[in-house]
């Protein structure tokens, strides 16, 4: 008989706050050990009789967590990412129809990511137990013999008998008093975990629940194959229901097996002290915390900060970020309701209203960025820029890119038009003078890299380079006029362009991925700056990108933005294919609305404010930043932030009148 773990991956941890959170619960945080609750759960089961791969049941943002974390253990897995969550019936649900589907006699047994279990074998002993339960037809729990009268926790009413035995009843988490009373008739502690086949799920969710039944079986068929699959869009229609009140205070074949080794869900801080190892003070703590006069203690806190507790019993001091949280552990369970009540609080540090934040942006811009570029990022002796400084402000050994140089151009001479009183146009002729001497072939385009004395390193002219430096010229000249000798350059590199056309349209770049989306959308910037500035030739230009973009680059079923593409300009194989950014929604549809205003074209603003809608989607709720990545049915591909798509958002969200977004960009 096959047994399929089920591993739910639900839940924000609310009573663990500051350390787990929606973006970061704490199923994947090392808790009480070196591993994650989430990594002890799989590895727990890794020696269970006739085990196959486990099955994860998750939120779409959490894809990339349960696949570095899966990695770090070296377990392959079946990831089923819920597009929504719709609470545990439907998780659960969606676990016993993949199953079904492979395999009808399969036995599931369904656990929690985030439970603390110290004796595997115990757990996996009492497991083995409970599939005999399962194959008989039984939708077995295990229910923990009691350590306390804790009121943190559901109980299980067991019939007589021994070994494993009928539920009379599930009761809800009681008082304290009532705890004891549960406590001195053999109640049960309710593990949440269960052992049942998947048929008998299925049957018992088409008598109690049957639309959470019918969306489940939907979103599985939706997704398709393979080894991760986020559940269709119907999986979203489920109603939102525990599996407890789904169908297990319903059902006529629930048994309990009484288990008696040490559990707990971990799921308040008193209950991580009582799992943590311990001083002999029972102080739980980070290497170099320092205690004085003080027992019963837990402290969290990040690497590199020291702690000191003084004179004080049975306190928890949790620091994560620029949080901090000081509590009596007798009121673990009351940390909710602060997490709670910080969601609508204003994050620290942020920005009242567009107002304030341009004053602040406005200062550090003209007094600390722009003076330290020119002082110390600028080469003073070879020429250029530097490409980078070290935190204290000394310059790091490096080659020289193309677009670092043209990149500086642009900002001092835009920094001269906003007013800076600097040198800026000392900064201007040192970039374009090092650029134009050192980077520039006799083929009219600009080489990618030189050494830090000007020796060529790589030949190879990339249009995303050619884009940049364009777009410094154009901006050179428009906040000078002076420099006419920039306009005949632009034109001559526009010119040389001609070489890296594709026969389907577009340029064809100088990487493993020669058909893409990025190098284009900057060269329309540059092709924009030039048309405004009036100059001939450039919006022809301008108008071709804009045609590639609405009839290629954007799924015309969709909207949003794609990466890569094949020679056809359609998409590209793979997960290549698949990739979608959210700063560059941002950044489309900042320029397709310029284009639009400047052509009075409503087809593409109306595609600019679809790209920015699809933006959206890659905003991290809990951080307020644009992330990295998406996949192109909207689960997280990079979760990490970099700065420059925050900057994309914001500029997005002002051209399309989008202030609320602005702010949150700001903010984020």
């Amino acid at each position: 008989m096959a047994v399929y773990p089920v591993i739910m991956c639900g839940g924000s941890g609310t009573r663990l706050w500051p350390a787990s959170s929606p973006a970061r619960p704490k199923q994947f945080i090392a808790l009480t050990g070196p591993r994650s609750s989430f990594q002890e759960t799989v590895l727990r089961l890794s020696g269970l009789a006739d085990a196959q791969a486990p099955v994860i049941v998750a939120g779409v943002a959490h894809r990339e967590a349960i696949a570095a974390q899966l990695e770090e253990i070296g377990v392959r897995a079946i990831v089923l990412l819920e597009p929504e969550a719709r609470d545990s019936a439907a998780a659960m649900a969606a676990a016993g129809v993949w199953i079904a589907r492979q395999d009808p006699a399969g036995i599931a047994v369904v656990l929690s990511a985030d439970h603390e279990v110290p004796d595997a074998a115990a757990f996996r002993s009492a497991v083995e137990q409970a599939v005999t339960g399962a194959t008989a037809g039984q939708i077995v729990t295990l229910g923990v013999k009691p350590g306390s009268p804790s009121p943190a926790y559901g109980y299980i009413r067991p019939g007589p008998g021994s070994g494993l035995r009928p539920v009379e009843a599930f009761v809800e988490k009681p008082d304290a008093a009532t705890a004891q009373t549960y406590l001195d008739q053999g109640y049960l502690w309710n593990s949440g975990n269960f052992v049942l086949s998947a048929a008998v799920l299925k049957a018992e969710l088409a008598a109690h629940a049957p639309e959470v039944l019918a969306a489940a079986e939907a979103g599985v068929a939706e997704a398709g194959e393979g080894d991760v699959l986020t559940l269709g869009p119907s999986f979203r229609t489920a109603p939102k229901i525990s599996i407890d009140y789904a169908v297990m205070e319903r059902t006529k074949v629930a048994a309990v097996l009484p288990v008696d080794f040490v559990w707990s869900d971990v799921g308040a801080w008193d209950a991580v002290l009582a799992v943590a190892p311990l001083d002999p003070d029972g102080n739980a703590a980070p290497d170099g915390t320092l205690f004085e006069q003080a027992r019963g203690n837990f402290v969290r806190a990040p690497g590199g900060m020291r702690v000191a507790v003084a004179g004080l019993d049975n306190v928890g001091v949790i620091v994560e970020g620029r949080s901090v949280l000081v509590l009596d552990l007798a009121a673990s369970q009351s940390v909710k309701a602060v997490a709670d009540r910080l969601k609508s609080a204003p994050a620290l540090g942020t920005f009242a209203d567009l107002e304030a934040a341009r004053a602040w942006y406005d200062t550090w811009l003209m007094a600390s960025a722009l003076p330290l570029w020119w002082s110390l990022g600028a080469d003073h002796i070879q020429g250029g820029f530097r490409d980078s400084l070290s935190v204290n402000g000394r310059p790091v050994a490096a080659p020289r890119r193309a677009r670092v140089q043209a990149r500086q151009a642009y900002v001092y001479a835009s920094a001269g038009m906003l007013g800076w009183v600097g040198p800026w146009q000392d900064a201007v002729d040192h970039a374009l003078n090092g650029f134009t001497t050192r980077f520039r072939r006799p083929d009219g385009l600009f080489r990618t890299q030189v050494s830090e004395t000007g020796e060529v390193l790589d030949e190879t002219a990339m249009v995303y380079d050619q884009a940049f430096a364009l777009l410094a010229l154009a901006t050179a000249y428009k906040a000078d006029r002076s420099r006419r000798g920039l306009v005949g350059l632009a034109s001559q590199t526009r010119e040389s362009l001609d070489g890296l056309r594709h026969p389907a349209g577009g340029y064809r770049e100088a990487i493993a991925w020669p058909y893409q989306a990025n190098c284009h959308m900057h060269l329309l910037e540059a092709a924009l700056a030039w048309a405004e500035l009036g100059e001939p030739g450039w919006d022809a230009l301008a108008d071709e990108l804009v045609a590639l973009a609405l009839t290629r680059f954007i799924d015309a079923e969709a909207g949003f933005l794609r990466e890569f593409f094949s020679e056809d300009w359609s998409p590209a194989a793979g997960v290549e294919g698949r990739i979608v950014e959210p700063g560059h929604q941002f950044e489309w549809a900042w320029l397709l609305e310029r284009w639009g205003i400047l052509r009075n074209r409503d087809d593409a603003r109306s595609a600019a404010r679809t790209l920015f809608e699809h933006g959206i989607r890659g905003i991290d709720p809990v951080r307020g930043v644009a992330i990295n990545a998406l996949w192109d049915d909207g689960s997280i591909k990079d979760g990490q932030a970099r700065l420059w798509p925050q900057t994309e958002y914001i500029k997005a969200a002002l051209i399309l009148d989008r202030p609320d977004h602005a702010l949150v960009g700001l903010n984020g």
